[in-house]
Protein backbone atom coordinates (compact mmCIF):
# COMPACT_ATOMS: atom_id res chain seq x y z
CA UNK A 1 0.00 0.00 0.00
CA UNK A 2 1.14 3.55 -0.63
CA UNK A 3 2.80 5.62 2.12
CA UNK A 4 2.67 9.28 1.18
CA UNK A 5 4.73 11.85 3.04
CA UNK A 6 2.64 14.84 4.04
CA UNK A 7 2.29 17.23 1.15
CA UNK A 8 -0.59 19.69 0.95
CA UNK A 9 -1.22 19.02 -2.75
CA UNK A 10 -1.10 15.23 -2.43
CA UNK A 11 -4.85 14.96 -1.73
CA UNK A 12 -7.79 16.85 -3.17
CA UNK A 13 -9.64 17.10 0.14
CA UNK A 14 -8.43 17.60 3.72
CA UNK A 15 -10.42 17.26 6.93
CA UNK A 16 -9.11 18.02 10.41
CA UNK A 17 -10.68 15.92 13.16
CA UNK A 18 -10.08 16.42 16.88
CA UNK A 19 -9.31 13.31 18.90
CA UNK A 20 -11.82 12.90 21.72
CA UNK A 21 -11.01 11.37 25.09
CA UNK A 22 -13.76 8.82 24.49
CA UNK A 23 -11.90 7.57 21.37
CA UNK A 24 -9.25 5.99 23.62
CA UNK A 25 -9.10 2.32 24.54
CA UNK A 26 -7.60 0.72 27.72
CA UNK A 27 -4.11 1.02 26.18
CA UNK A 28 -4.59 4.83 26.22
CA UNK A 29 -4.42 5.32 22.46
CA UNK A 30 -7.16 5.65 19.84
CA UNK A 31 -8.88 2.33 19.24
CA UNK A 32 -8.34 0.91 15.75
CA UNK A 33 -12.07 1.01 15.01
CA UNK A 34 -12.01 4.80 15.33
CA UNK A 35 -9.48 5.08 12.50
CA UNK A 36 -12.28 3.84 10.23
CA UNK A 37 -14.64 6.43 11.70
CA UNK A 38 -12.15 9.23 10.98
CA UNK A 39 -11.72 7.96 7.41
CA UNK A 40 -15.49 7.72 6.90
CA UNK A 41 -16.07 11.23 8.24
CA UNK A 42 -13.48 12.58 5.79
CA UNK A 43 -15.02 10.67 2.84
CA UNK A 44 -18.46 12.08 3.64
CA UNK A 45 -17.02 15.59 3.82
CA UNK A 46 -15.24 14.97 0.49
CA UNK A 47 -18.49 13.83 -1.17
CA UNK A 48 -20.21 16.95 0.16
CA UNK A 49 -17.92 18.99 -2.07
CA UNK A 50 -18.73 17.06 -5.26
CA UNK A 51 -21.75 18.96 -6.62
CA UNK A 52 -23.25 16.33 -8.92
CA UNK A 53 -23.17 13.72 -6.15
CA UNK A 54 -25.18 16.03 -3.88
CA UNK A 55 -28.02 16.40 -6.38
CA UNK A 56 -28.15 12.63 -6.91
CA UNK A 57 -28.32 11.98 -3.15
CA UNK A 58 -31.70 13.70 -3.16
CA UNK A 59 -32.76 11.41 -6.05
CA UNK A 60 -32.20 8.29 -3.94
CA UNK A 61 -28.64 7.40 -4.87
CA UNK A 62 -25.74 6.91 -2.49
CA UNK A 63 -22.44 5.09 -2.04
CA UNK A 64 -22.35 1.65 -0.49
CA UNK A 65 -18.97 0.66 0.92
CA UNK A 66 -17.90 -2.69 -0.53
CA UNK A 67 -14.23 -2.86 0.45
CA UNK A 68 -11.98 -1.26 3.03
CA UNK A 69 -8.28 -1.88 3.55
CA UNK A 70 -6.52 -0.03 6.35
CA UNK A 71 -2.86 -0.15 7.25
CA UNK A 72 -2.15 1.12 10.76
CA UNK A 73 1.30 2.69 10.90
CA UNK A 74 1.45 4.63 14.18
CA UNK A 75 -0.63 5.28 17.26
CA UNK A 76 -2.97 8.21 17.65
CA UNK A 77 -2.71 9.75 21.11
CA UNK A 78 -4.84 12.15 23.09
CA UNK A 79 -4.85 15.14 23.17
CA UNK A 80 -4.29 15.77 19.47
CA UNK A 81 -6.07 16.17 16.17
CA UNK A 82 -5.61 14.38 12.88
CA UNK A 83 -5.60 15.50 9.26
CA UNK A 84 -7.25 13.12 6.83
CA UNK A 85 -6.36 13.46 3.16
CA UNK A 86 -8.82 12.01 0.64
CA UNK A 87 -8.66 11.61 -3.11
CA UNK A 88 -9.72 9.31 -5.92
CA UNK A 89 -7.62 6.30 -6.89
CA UNK A 90 -9.61 4.63 -9.68
CA UNK A 91 -13.02 5.01 -11.28
CA UNK A 92 -15.22 2.29 -12.74
CA UNK A 93 -18.68 2.40 -14.30
CA UNK A 94 -20.41 2.32 -10.92
CA UNK A 95 -17.53 2.42 -8.43
CA UNK A 96 -14.85 4.70 -7.07
CA UNK A 97 -11.78 3.71 -5.11
CA UNK A 98 -10.71 6.32 -2.58
CA UNK A 99 -7.16 6.66 -1.33
CA UNK A 100 -6.74 8.22 2.11
CA UNK A 101 -4.07 8.96 4.67
CA UNK A 102 -4.27 10.08 8.28
CA UNK A 103 -1.56 12.39 9.65
CA UNK A 104 -0.94 13.98 13.03
CA UNK A 105 -2.10 17.56 12.39
CA UNK A 106 0.81 19.09 14.31
CA UNK A 107 3.80 16.89 13.42
CA UNK A 108 2.50 15.64 10.01
CA UNK A 109 3.56 12.10 10.98
CA UNK A 110 1.83 9.47 8.83
CA UNK A 111 -0.45 7.40 11.07
CA UNK A 112 -2.50 5.31 8.66
CA UNK A 113 -3.24 4.70 4.99
CA UNK A 114 -6.44 3.33 3.53
CA UNK A 115 -8.04 2.26 0.30
CA UNK A 116 -11.82 2.00 0.14
CA UNK A 117 -14.15 1.09 -2.68
CA UNK A 118 -17.67 2.43 -2.89
CA UNK A 119 -20.38 1.45 -5.36
CA UNK A 120 -22.92 4.05 -6.50
CA UNK A 121 -26.22 2.53 -5.46
CA UNK A 122 -29.83 3.20 -6.42
CA UNK A 123 -31.82 2.84 -3.19
CA UNK A 124 -35.18 2.54 -4.95
CA UNK A 125 -34.11 -0.27 -7.27
CA UNK A 126 -31.71 -1.81 -4.74
CA UNK A 127 -28.90 -2.22 -7.25
CA UNK A 128 -25.69 -0.55 -8.40
CA UNK A 129 -26.08 2.20 -10.98
CA UNK A 130 -23.81 4.20 -13.26
CA UNK A 131 -21.78 6.97 -11.64
CA UNK A 132 -22.84 10.50 -12.55
CA UNK A 133 -20.52 12.66 -14.62
CA UNK A 134 -18.11 14.26 -12.13
CA UNK A 135 -16.62 17.64 -13.04
CA UNK A 136 -12.88 18.09 -12.52
CA UNK A 137 -12.37 14.42 -11.59
CA UNK A 138 -8.77 14.64 -12.81
CA UNK A 139 -7.99 17.14 -10.01
CA UNK A 140 -9.31 14.67 -7.43
CA UNK A 141 -7.03 11.81 -8.52
CA UNK A 142 -4.20 10.75 -6.19
CA UNK A 143 -0.85 9.67 -7.53
CA UNK A 144 -0.23 6.51 -5.50
CA UNK A 145 3.28 5.99 -6.94
CA UNK A 146 5.50 7.23 -4.12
Amino acid sequence: MFRPKYEKNQFYHWKEIPVRFRDLDPLNHVNNALFNTYLEEARISFLGEVGKMQSEFTDGKTFVLVKSTIEYLNQIKYPSSVLVGTGVGTIGNSSITALQAIYNSKTKELLCVAETKGVWFDITNQRPTRLPEIENIEQMMVDDEF
